[in-house]
Formats: C-alpha cells, structure tokens, sequence
C-alpha cells in the first residue's frame, strides 16, 4: 500500500547522492511506490494544536547535479502522513531538540523515524554509557580539574564535543600534549556544554568500523580507514570506506545493546566500533548504508522500509 512519506532533512541540493543515506532511503521509498515530501527543519511549526511543515512534493532520481525535482511549495499537516523521517544532522542543539519535542506531538499516530522521544534521550555519546563493559574508559565533565585527572590516568586520550558530529573538534592529547588547558578555554568559550574525553584506542589506525543496525539487528558493517597523519576516520574528513565482516565481538555489542534500541523505536542505527570498544551510538542521522550496499551488494534500505511498513501495518 503507498504510503506518504514526509523528510525533515538539510537542504536537499548539496548532497552527494553517492554516499547520502537519506538520498537512498528516498529512492528506496520512491521504488515501493511511496509518495515524497521534503521540508528543512526551519519550516516545521507547531500550530494551534497542529504540527505543519512547507516544503514540496519531492521525486529523485540518481542523476549528478539533477538529483531530484520539486513540486509547488505547500504547507501540510504532518498528522496527515504516515512517516516522518528525521534526518537532519547535528550539532545536537536546542534547535534540534525542539524539533523532536514537536514531532512528538503527532508521534506514534504518524510514524517518526527514529522515535524523537529516544532520539532526544540517547544522545550519540551518551547511550553508550549504560553498556560500561563495552566502552573504553570515559569521562564527560566541563570541570578543567575532572580532565587533567582523566589525562594524567590514561595518558594517551580524545577529546571532544559532546554533541559535535563529522569529527569536528576531535582532538587526540598524548602524553606530551600541553594543549588542555588551551582547548579547555576554546571549548568554554563557545557553550556551556561538557565535554567527553576516552582513552585513546591504538587500533583506529585500522579503521573505525560502522555497524548497521535495523530495528536492533545488525546488517552488516563497513570500516572507515583514518588519512594518512589523521586519528579521525570519519568520511566527511577524509576517512576510506572498506569492506569488512562482523565479528563475534561486534555480535556480542548488537545483542546487547539491539533490544533496547528496537524497545525504543530507534529503526535505523549506526554504532561505532573501535577494536572491539564501543564508542558511540548513532540514533540521530546515521550514515553507512550505500557504502555498505555496495561492498556487500545486499539492499540495506529494503530491510529498513520493510521494518517501517510492518509496524504500520
């Protein structure tokens, strides 16, 4: 049975359409005979009892630089579609927040993908911290004194945004790095926000491996490679996508952590592995799928609107 689908994504134009997940769920959707609707979060409101979005009819087709085409401009009522997906990429800001807090509203009666009730609650870094066994050692404090006990601990350690995303303002401090203090400063400077540092984990040099996760059951995993003089892996700065299996270690991390995310409606996830540590749980716009498609040659997306279209039905 078609469905309508409605996307709340970044701007539609600039995106890669050989990498962008959203781009393949939209197409996936498209194939089944679904009806497209794309808006940007800017345009989602809350309006006197009802949750509105403009935006345009949307088709796509895989066409560099004529990726996709729009109809007229209208606003809608999103408790008139059957899903929402929510896509847009962080920062986790309180704009971000606010646009789970009013999809909410109109969530489980229209499908919201993932759930924006447990996307706002399990933030990436944070979820992980209720699998302590599986993580590497953590501290998330905005206290300088909590840090450099940290450091002076474990040594080798990353430090980063606990809600950044992509790698930006990732910074790896050994041993010898005298720039706490400094960065400390830099980061208090922009927000009021803690920040989270792990011990450094030697074996990113072989490559951070993304595990997909379907409605809590993993689907396969692609490993990303960091540049040549580069401690992030991330794609967006650099990092090489290559084919590689689950293994048993990251078995035992998706039976453990997949009932909680099924129970919470979390449909489609990306969790980071990193010699077999646990180090983030990607609920709010994971990526990973056409990377993954193509090395293992499965259509990950079908298994994603099959979940979807078994829980409407």
């Amino acid at each position: 049975m078609p469905l309508k689908i409605a996307f709340q994504m970044d701007p539609i134009g600039p995106i890669d359409i050989d990498a962008d997940s959203t781009f393949r769920i939209a197409e996936e959707a498209q194939a089944r005979g679904h009806e497209l609707f794309y808006y940007t979060p800017d345009r989602l409101a809350y309006q006197e009892g009802r949750v509105t979005a403009t935006g345009w009819p949307l088709t796509v087709q895989r066409v560099k630089g004529d990726h996709f085409k729009l109809g007229d401009q209208v606003e809608i009522d999103l408790a008139d579609v059957d899903v929402v997906w929510l896509r847009q990429d962080p920062p986790f800001d309180m704009s971000y927040i606010t646009t789970t807090h009013i999809l909410d509203r109109i969530h489980p009666e229209t499908l919201v993908v993932n759930d924006p009730f447990w996307v706002r609650n399990y933030p990436e870094k944070l979820l992980v911290l209720d699998f302590p066994d599986m993580t590497p050692p953590t501290t998330i404090a905005r206290d300088l004194e909590t840090l450099k006990a940290f450091k002076a601990k474990h040594g080798d350690v990353i430090l980063k945004p606990l809600y950044g995303n992509g790698g930006a303002g990732v910074f790896r401090l050994t041993p010898e790095d005298r720039n706490l203090n400094s960065l400390h400063e830099l980061f208090a400077g922009i927000n009021r926000e803690p920040l989270i540092m792990q011990k450094f984990l030697p074996d990113v040099s072989k490559g951070d491996k993304r595990v997909i996760l379907v409605d809590g059951e993993p689907v396969g995993a692609i490993n990303r490679v960091p540049a040549k003089g580069e401690t992030r892996s991330n794609m967006h700065v650099g990092g090489r996508p290559e084919k590689i299996e689950l293994d048993d270690r990251d078995r035992e991390i998706c039976a453990a952590i997949g009932p909680l995310l099924r129970e919470k409606g979390q449909i489609f996830v990306g969790i980071d592995v990193i010699g077999g540590w646990l180090t983030e749980i990607n609920v709010t716009s994971p990526t990973g799928i056409q990377e993954l498609e193509r090395f293992d040659n499965v259509n990950i997306t079908e298994k994603i609107w099959e979940a979807i279209e078994a829980k409407i039905a």
